[in-house]
């Protein structure tokens, strides 16, 4: 007789923003005795540098087995191999599980394979499309899929009104894309989220009722819409699951001891932390604006510098920095254990992409932003940050779509000095204890969790 009520795949797409909230699910669903098996693809578990989860892990094919999409010719020629190898392979893992006497119920997948919803039908199992992006931006996705706002907007749409949101939002707060073929098939990918939605039977989404009740609410009318977020580590959360520190699957090394050894010799509340991410590239002169920015706004810094952008940063930056400061002013990394850092008390701010793993972290950890979004939904977790949570400030890009050093210097110096970063500050705090008590026992995602399980052990 097996110990677990039901078993879960878990089917996230090959990024590193994309399988940390569906592996943080997961280990909630396993400690309420869901048995687990993740299946990211094969080249992306070929490039793991950390691997240290709970959960069983198996792969798909996303028919670029050596190195995922870097290796296809373009983003179409990838998305429509996948789909074919995609369906093929998550066929016959579900075979072979079925077979090993362990067959699955439920297929948790991300909606940027929509396709896995006709392999799970197929089988006769439930499916959940599991959203990793807020349900506000969801909503701006699902309202383009229906033919009622374009993006990008049009010079005309100065101010646009999207169903399920109280008032107008400038044209520079939606979902941005570079307008060229990859950048079309991008977006494409993003509306075709909501293709087949109408045929699963839950929609999980990556935030928190309390964070979004007027576009939950809003959503909730058209889709089985719950949410289960924040999707982080418990031990930052609730701390109900006591070996659950990090998310366990990395790309990137962390340089640990080198980040916390700096920031211990700091004092409290005067650092400004700066990263953008797994993926975002900056280009050169935002990386030099970046740096003068940050050195001009007199406050110590670390800033994650990825190996493959460090090539941008300004001639002998690194070693000026060395030389001025021992490197006490700021440390320079090319990763860091983001969450470990969050959580340290010589944080006064987080400079981000704004990302929203990343913003859902500063949230969960309460501490204040200055947002710098680049694409995709950035620009609308800006917005949200600045004008809806009010935790943060948005340093605004010129026309060049460069932010200049004065911006980052005086964005910086309101956050940490000013008397409307004591507001910030207070909010913050808000916003970190509703996100944990929300998923702390009886909070609203805990309970959304807890009726997912229900009902899937009523099926299964």
């Amino acid at each position: 007789m097996t110990s677990h009520k039901a078993h879960c795949l878990i089917l996230p797409f090959p990024l590193q923003g994309h399988i940390n909230p569906m592996l943080q699910f997961s280990k909630r669903l396993q400690s309420k005795r869901i048995k687990i098996t993740i299946a990211p693809t094969k080249s992306f578990l070929k490039n793991m540098n950390e691997l240290s989860t709970s959960v069983s892990i198996d792969t798909i094919s996303d028919g670029y087995n050596d190195g995922g999409i870097y290796q296809a010719e373009n983003f179409l020629a990838y998305t429509t191999r996948f789909k074919e190898v995609g369906s093929d392979t998550l066929a016959q893992l579900i075979q072979k599980l079925a077979n090993s006497g362990c067959p699955v119920n439920c297929i948790v997948y991300d909606p940027f394979l929509p396709w896995a919803v006709e392999v799970a039908k197929n089988f006769g199992l439930i499916s959940a499309a599991f959203f990793t992006q807020n349900c506000a931006v969801d909503n701006i996705y699902y309202h383009v899929h229906k033919g009622v706002i374009k993006l990008p907007p049009t010079q005309n749409d100065e101010e646009i009104l999207i169903p399920g949101f109280s008032s107008t939002i400038e044209a520079s707060d939606v979902p941005t894309f570079v307008i060229n073929p990859e950048g079309e098939r991008i977006l494409e990918m993003l509306v075709n989220q909501f293709s087949n939605l109408d045929k699963v039977d839950w929609v999980l989404i990556n935030s928190f009722y309390e964070l979004e009740k007027e576009v939950i609410d809003y959503m909730s009318k058209i889709y089985p819409i719950k949410t289960i977020g924040p999707t982080i580590p418990s031990m930052y959360l609730d701390k109900r699951l006591h070996d659950d520190k990090e998310y366990g699957l990395s790309v990137f090394k962390p340089m640990t001891n080198e980040c916390l050894n700096w920031l211990n010799h700091q004092p409290i509340n005067s650092v400004v932390y700066v990263s953008f991410g797994s993926i975002t590239n900056l280009e050169a002169e935002q990386m030099l604006e970046l740096a003068w920015g940050l050195k001009n706004s007199n406050n110590n810094f670390l800033w994650v510098v990825r190996s493959t952008e460090e090539a941008k940063l300004p001639k002998n930056f690194l070693e000026e920095l060395k030389l001025t400061s021992g490197n006490n002013k700021g440390l320079v990394v090319s990763w860091c254990p983001q969450l470990q850092v969050l959580e340290h008390e010589s944080i006064g701010c987080f400079l981000t992409h704004c990302g929203w793993n990343s913003t859902l972290e500063a949230i969960s950890l309460g501490v204040p932003m200055v947002t710098m979004p680049q694409w995709t939904d950035q620009p609308t977790n800006a917005k949200l940050v600045k004008d809806v949570w009010e935790m943060g400030v948005r340093a605004k890009q010129d026309d060049k779509g460069i932010v200049r050093r004065e911006v980052i210097e005086e964005c910086i110096k309101l956050v940490m000095e000013e008397e409307k970063g004591k507001v910030i500050r207070e909010n913050a705090k808000k916003w970190r204890e509703l996100a944990r008590n929300v998923v702390d026992e009886g909070g609203s995602s805990d309970k959304n969790i807890e009726e997912f399980i229900s009902k899937l052990v009523t099926i299964s």
